[in-house]
This record gives C-alpha cells, structure tokens and sequence, in this order.
C-alpha cells in the first residue's frame, strides 16, 4: 500500500506502471460510490498487487484496508505523521505490516520528537519512549553539541538512506536562483503608508505577536498587488486593462520578463501563497493572451491530473502554469517547465525549495532559473533575508538546532520587519518602479544575489565557531551606503524611531581641541567602572525587578558623574541629580544577589524539573539522588521557592503541565499496585491459587497460568518495570517450551498487564460492593418482635432469656409451649 499526498496520486500511478508495469495497481479515492465500487470489485485479495491512496483515504476508509495483511507499506511525505497523537499517525499504526518505508525530504522539521516519531513508527520495539529519546540527545551547553550530533548520525545511519538528486542523477543541470528587486506604484504606496499609519501605535510600542502578524500580512498583500484589497481596483465596471499592471511593480516586472522568456522557448511556474492573487494573474494571461494551466487548494483531482498532463505533454502550447505555494508545490513533476517564478516567499524557506524543485528534478533537460520576486525597501526584504539566514543555519546543524530551534518568527522580528522601510515609504509618495531593461534588472539581480550568498557564507562560518555578528549586519542586503539617502532625516522625529533615552551634549569644537592637543598635562584620572548586570535567568528566582531598579540607579549615577566630568563649556543644568546608592541599597543589592540560586545551571534546572516529573514534587529525596553536585538541603530550598514562585518561568504551564502528567502517572501507579494487593490477599497461596474472572475478555493467546504468573511478578517487581518482567519469563521453568510468552515484547507484556489490572480493579469493585451492602444487610436487620406485649416495661426484662434460650436452642420452645 502506498499513502501519499492526494496531488502526487497520478504521478505514483504512472510511475508503477513505468517500472513497474507487471504490477497491478488500484488508486483508492473518489466519492462514496466510487470508492464502493472499489471496494467490492477492485480491492480483492488476487484483484490486485499495489493500492495507492492518499492520507484522507487512509483515516476514512482504514475499516476496509485493515482486512488485508501487507507486505509493505509506504508512505510518501511521511512528515505528515511526525506528531504520534494525530489522526493520522494512530490510523496508519493499525494496519498490519511486514515492513515499513517512509520517504520524506524532511525528516527534521522543528525539533527531535517528530524524528522520534518517525522512527517510533517504523521500530516500535526499539524506539518505544520519547523521554528516553529525548535524553540520548539532550543538550547541557554548546561544546556537547558536536557529540549529540554525531551520536544522532550513529542513530540515523542503520534506518536513513539519503539519496539526493545530484547523487542519483549526475548530468542533471544546476539550478540558479536569482532575486529581482522592483519598486512600488504610486497606489502601492498609499496603500502601505495607510497601514503603517493605521496600526501606528502597534508598531511604535511593539504590540502584541497577533497583531503584527496580521499587519506583516496586510503589508505583504500590498507588495503583492493593491487590488487585494477590498475597494482598490476601478470599477464597477470591471475591466482588464494596462490599470492591472502599472499600479504592482511586481506585475510590471513580470510584464517585461515573461516576452523575454517566450522568445527564447522557455516554458514558466508562477508559485504563489495567495489564490486570490492568482484570479489577477489570470486576468493577465488572458489580457496578453498567454496559454496557461492552473491548481489550487479548491482543484479536483481530476482536474489536477489533467492539466498536469496538458502542460506536460509533447507539443503542449501551455506556455504558464499557475500554482498556489502549498497546494502545487509538493510532489508534483513539471519537468517541462525550466523557469520557476516565486512571485512571493513563504516564511518556510523549505516549502520555496519544495515548489522550485517541481521543475528542477530527474528528467530535466535545460538549466533551471528560479526568479524570486521582492518589492524594494518593504517587509518582503526581510522575510527573504529571513529565509536565507534559516537555510545558512540548517545546513550548519540539524534542523532541531542547537535542539531547541524555535519554528516560528518571534515578536521582534516581526518588529523589525514591519518597521523597515518605512521611512523610504513617507519619503516620498511617487512611484519608484524603473524604466530599466529587464536584461539589465536580471545583472542587479545576480548582482544582489551574489553579495546575499556571501554574506550568508560568512554567517555560517561565524556560526560554527560559535560567533555571532550584529543583527543588523547579518540582514542588510546593501554595502553601497553611502551612495544612498539618509531617509531618517526624512521623516518626522517621533514615527516609529524609539524616544532617546538622553540628550545629547553640544561641544564647542574649539575648547576641545585646545584640551585634546594641551601637552604635558597630567593623565587623566581613571573613570569608575560601570557595573555591568549579572545575567538572572528565570530559573534562578531572582528577584530581578528590584535588582534591575538598584542597578539603573547605580548606572545612572556613574554616566551622570562621567558626563559632568568631560562637559566643555556651559553644562546642560536641566538634567535631575541622581543619587548614587546608600549603604542600606549596598546591603540589599547583596543581600538579593545571595538569595537566588546563582550557582543553579539550566542542565540542573532540566534535571529537577525530569525528576520532579519521575518522583513527584514532594519526594524530595529521591529528586535530590538525580541531582549532580546538589545537597538535598539545596535542593529542598530550591523546591520549595518553586513551588511559590514557578509562576515567574516563561513556559510554567507547559513545565507544570508535564509534571503533573509525571505524578498522576505515579499516582495510576500506586493505585495498579494496591488493587493487585488486595487481589493476592484473597489467596494463601495466589502463585497456585490464584483466578481471574475473564468474563468475555479471555482472549485466545494467553492462559490462566501466564497472566497468574505475571500478575504476581508485576506484584513482586513493580509495575512498569517491563524488562524484568521479560526476564523473568524467560527464565521461568513453567515457559520453557512456551515460545509465544518467550516471545513476547515489552510493549505486549505491558498491554496484556493492562488488561489482567483492568479486571481485577473490577473485580476489586465488585467485592467492595458485596461487602458494603451486606453490611447494610445486617444493620438493616432487626430481631422478630412478640406480640401480648403489654409495656415496654414488661418487655425488656423478658428479652434477655429469650436470646439465651436462642443461643442453647431450647428456651424458645418451651415458652411457646407454655402459651
């Protein structure tokens, strides 16, 4: 069985019938009544040799092709199942196998547990617990790195074969990428100063991550095309017209490369993220009178396969086809095409990769030429900058990075990104789109292109030597700064700039260097050293705010002491006095720098927080036998200022989240251990004596005297300790010829154990519940109450030598015989 993405379905269906044509294969998918007419006529054992469905039809149809025993399973773009807990990944565990393939480009997306995952699927026995995944590559500073590295390639290598397409294919031609960079119209201008203006407090306070996102977005569509948004383009009526290309720089660069690329019988994949921008470019083609194919996330299969075929087949006169970055960018074959159009980058830069590798794969004949499109001095800049510094780093590392390689483009990026450009923008409000020769766009290009790639080259090498240079550098395309405007006097002092923290200081040219050339002066004093802030990690429990408070003021006092000390002239009197800090400030910056926990390391911090999650919070000695180097007096502070103060952490919740997990685990264990106890205590003897009540859940491949033995060796060892367990059937007489227990894993010893618990904890229940309610039985009952019964008075002095007669079984009669 083969289980794939619902766009590569057609492209696996001829692939097996070109290598494989003596195989007879089935593509499952369709409506309910076509795919009933597989089922019944089609998917039948000897009908077929090789079904091939996509994932959706895995999970909807997984009934009917649980039926079958498979000799193989494949799965194609197989990091669809990196998270174990999906739908997907727990319907493609059922199915029964012999063996297992997963093909991806990807492997590594964000961090080790999808890898786990992954190889959890295929060797369930030996990769069986992500805790202990987890710590075979944990991380405790940066020199372990090149360790955990080559310790997860000495993983990898028996289960990973990686074949790229230069080591498959070798006459297959380079691929060159080159970035074009084009102005904006005049209305894309308006339209990106109206969003900057709108969301002004936003973006000078740096709001929340949400809200940026969604300005990056409104500022990308406006990169775009400004008839993206509602009310932009003329109308109604609506018309195709030269409108559609002069007012998005980006469609006047393509209006001049697409001629260029007709001439020379080039065949071109325009790739973008948004469908709507794909209905203008439609409008385009139409209006030039281009031949084109287009899919989308809303194409049918069919539809899909079909213009595939179109497009590809000899001869064809499809000169364009349209394709949505995530729909049309995944295992799709386009050969045909050798130029690749990215008119906007995704964040991902693995998904660009992924769509320009549609043209540039086995079976390519021309070079392939990737134009990647970026409107100048605005937000897409920096998200190709982005993109590029990620592809740096991941060739440097694996993908987890340094393992913990946050996925996602935090606030300040963001921040940034939005930011830049801006002042470019209220600079002027007149189109900045060229009159130049696309011939001569493409040599700036290449040009910008080349001079990105060597920056990147530098990031990389600083990167491996642990060296880190300015931000701003690593992102700044241009070096020729000083040919350019400098756009910030442009723009009004209090937009997006941040308020100047101090004044600046007037200096009269001539006083200084009357003082910088006196000679023979004595040297200048030494100036005080400014203290520098220790570095307080959350973990720590420091209380920064306070010391952040006394350290400001101790600097502010210095820089103000130093200022007045190098004025020339006439002082800046307006600046308030600051006093410098007071003995008892001395005693109390000390006396908190000794109440955190500054000899506590992030690794001691992951250990307490593991065996808090192993032990519990509250066994504290246990917790302190995992800690290296920690007295169980420490670790008893530290334990109790966490739980007072874990709230200050920044991810507390997941933190507690997974401790919590660690002891309701250790709880559901206890409570396994006391209803096997009290199940042995029923039995002098429970290795002989002991019985299970099955009810309907016996089952045929275990017998009483197996699930007897591991009952009392679960009893005996402890739940969860499935090796020994193992162990000891192994080395038990009683399974000395029984090769299906001997044969039994870990994984299966332990569900089977789940069962056996299952029935004694209701076996347990039941017995509580014949015990309580013959106890209500007896407290309910009373003794048989005799009539002739004149007073209560009479009554009770007779009732004492009833009971006795009861007891000796005679008085009783003999009061009946008497009356």
């Amino acid at each position: 069985m083969v289980v794939a993405p619902k766009s590569t379905l057609g492209n696996w269906m001829k692939e097996i019938q070109r290598f494989c044509p003596v195989l007879r294969a089935v593509k499952f998918l369709g409506n309910p009544e076509e795919r009933n007419h597989i089922r019944e006529n089609l998917l039948a054992p000897g009908k077929f040799d090789v079904c091939v469905t996509s994932f959706e039809m895995a999970i909807k149809e997984k009934t009917a092709l649980r039926r079958f025993s498979w000799r193989y399973i494949i799965i194609d773009e197989a990091h669809r199942i990196k998270n174990e807990n999906s739908l997907l990944s727990k319907t493609m565990r059922l199915f029964s196998t012999n063996y297992r393939l997963l093909i991806t480009g990807t492997p590594l997306q964000n961090n080790l547990h999808e890898l786990w995952s992954l190889l959890n699927f295929l060797l369930p026995e030996i990769f069986s617990s992500a805790e202990t995944f987890d710590e075979w590559f944990q991380i405790s500073g940066e020199n372990d790195q090149h360790e955990v590295v080559q310790q997860l390639h000495k993983v990898l290598r028996p289960f990973l074969l990686r074949r790229l397409k230069s080591d498959v294919e070798k006459g297959l031609p380079p691929k060159k990428e080159t970035i074009l960079k084009v102005g904006m119209s005049e209305m894309q201008k308006q339209y990106y100063r109206a969003l900057l203006q709108k969301d002004l407090e936003v973006i000078n306070a740096g709001g929340e991550r949400k809200r940026l996102l969604n300005i990056a977005m409104q500022l990308r569509k406006c990169c775009n095309h400004p008839y993206l948004f509602q009310g932009a383009e003329p109308g109604p009526p609506y018309t195709t017209g030269d409108h559609l290309i002069e007012n998005a720089g980006k469609m006047v660069l393509l209006d001049k490369l697409l001629p260029k690329l007709k001439a020379r019988d080039s065949r071109v994949l325009i790739f973008s993220q948004m469908t709507r921008l794909l209905d203008i470019l439609e409008d385009y083609l139409m209006y030039r009178g281009y031949q084109y194919c287009r899919i989308d996330g809303n194409t049918g299969g069919d539809d899909r396969d079909a213009s595939i075929e179109a497009f590809n087949k000899p001869g064809s006169e499809k000169f364009i086809f349209l394709l949505s970055t995530r729909a049309g960018g995944l295992g799709i074959n386009l050969a045909t095409a050798d130029i690749v159009v990215l008119y906007d980058s995704d964040w991902n830069p693995q998904v660009d990769l992924q769509a320009q590798d549609r043209a540039h794969r086995i079976g390519q004949k021309k070079e392939v030429q990737v134009f990647r499109f970026c409107t100048e001095y605005t937000i897409e800049e920096k998200v190709i900058e982005r993109a590029y510094k990620k592809l740096a780093l991941d060739a440097l590392v694996i993908q987890q990075g340094r393992l913990a390689e946050q996925k996602a483009v935090n606030k300040d990026e963001l921040l940034q990104m939005v930011r830049f450009g801006a002042e470019m923008v209220f600079s002027s409000k007149d189109s900045t789109i060229t009159d130049e020769d696309i011939d001569r766009i493409i040599a700036r290009g290449e040009e910008a292109t080349a001079q990105l790639d060597a920056k990147m080259k530098k990031f990389t090498e600083d990167a491996i030597k642990f060296k880190m240079d300015d931000t701003a550098e690593l992102y700044d395309f241009d070096d020729d700064k000083e040919d350019k405007p400098d756009f910030k006097k442009l723009v009004s002092d209090n937009w997006i700039e941040p308020p100047r923290r101090e004044r600046k200081r007037n200096y009269s040219e001539s006083e200084y260097f009357k003082q910088a050339l006196r000679q023979g002066a004595p040297a200048k004093p030494r100036e005080p050293r400014i203290p520098r802030m220790p570095n307080l990690h959350d973990f720590q429990f420091f209380n920064t705010q306070r010391l952040n408070e006394l350290y400001e003021k101790e600097v502010k006092y210095l820089v103000q002491t130093n200022q007045k000390k190098d004025t020339i002239g006439d002082g800046d009197g307006e600046d308030e006095e600051v006093e410098p800090l007071n003995e008892e400030e001395q005693e109390e910056k000390e006396q908190l720098l000794e109440e955190g926990f500054s000899t506590w390391t992030r690794r001691d911090f992951n250990t307490f927080i593991r065996a808090c999650e192993k032990y519990g919070r509250d066994d504290i000695k246990s917790i302190a036998s995992e800690m290296e180097g920690k007295t169980e007096e420490e670790v008893q502070r530290y334990a109790e200022v966490f739980k007072e103060r874990y709230t200050e952490l920044n991810d507390y919740d997941r933190i507690i989240k997974n401790i919590e997990k660690g002891e309701s685990k250790i709880s559901r264990k206890d409570e396994i251990m006391k209803a096997i106890a009290k199940k042995m205590d029923r039995y002098k003897n429970p290795w002989l004596e002991l019985k299970i009540q099955y009810g309907q859940n016996k089952g045929k491949l275990y017998n009483e005297e197996c699930d007897r033995f591991l009952l009392c060796m679960v009893h005996k060892l402890g739940y969860g300790n499935w090796e020994e367990l193992k162990s000891a059937f192994r080395m038990s007489p009683l399974f000395r010829f029984d090769w299906f227990v001997k044969s039994r894993t870990t994984q299966e010893l332990a569900r089977r154990c789940d069962t056996l618990i299952r029935l004694v904890e209701k076996e347990n229940q039941e017995c509580d519940e014949r015990d309580r309610q013959a106890r209500k039985d007896k407290k309910n009952m009373t003794p048989t109450k005799r009539p002739s019964s004149s007073s209560p008075a009479m009554d009770s002095p007779m009732q004492t030598p009833s009971k006795r007669g009861r007891r000796d079984g005679s008085a009783p009669l003999g009061k009946r015989r008497r009356r």
